[in-house]
């Protein structure tokens, strides 16, 4: 992650399972052709692990030491965050968008 903004996104879904958080974030489609499953995203500058991947949003899950030191405990369903997709992603977007328009 570099700490650029990709786009601004907005938590669907934050929900207590357990000890750990289900997090939702609906994504622009700017930002939802890098995102894969098991892949990185920056939201709000932290980097993350996406849980799960749908047409217009993904879904991550959160550890307690992750809520608890980040900004995302100050976070609500509705809350906007700011949006990185994976650099490798856009890399490889790059070089096969090159390589079929050859």
């Amino acid at each position: 992650m570099t700490g650029h903004v990709d786009a601004v996104g907005r938590i669907r879904k934050l929900k207590s399972i357990g000890s750990d958080h289900e997090l939702e974030i609906s994504a622009p489609k700017s930002v939802m052709d890098y995102v894969v499953n098991k892949g990185s995203i920056a939201v709000d500058g932290i980097s993350l692990t996406v849980a799960g991947v749908r047409r217009n949003w993904f879904r991550l899950w959160i550890i307690p030491h992750t809520m608890q030191v980040t900004n995302l405990s100050e976070k609500e369903r509705g809350s906007r965050v700011n949006l990185e997709a994976d650099l490798i992603g856009k890399y490889v977007r790059q070089f096969t968008d090159a390589y079929t328009k050859a």
